[in-house]
């Protein structure tokens, strides 16, 4: 998974811009609060043995933690 991250602002961008990317802004903050993000994270920085020890595999934990809310 790959993370990006941008904090490059223009602050005398067009009022609806800055609307726009403060929304944005929310939006992402309110997916990474997300317990079960955090939960994911938590899981991949695991070793392969710590995870095979839980039993599980890196490339079920997003299906393990997502297990009752999406079919994947």
């Amino acid at each position: 998974m790959a993370f990006l991250s941008a904090s490059h602002r223009h602050e005398n961008a067009p009022l609806l811009s800055r609307i726009l990317a403060g929304f944005g802004d929310a939006i992402v903050a309110i997916g990474e609060a997300n317990p079960r993000l955090r939960r994911v994270e938590a899981l991949q920085r695991l070793s392969d043995a710590e995870l095979a020890a839980k039993g599980l595999r890196r490339e079920d934990i997003v299906r393990h933690v997502f297990h009752d809310v999406y079919y994947l």
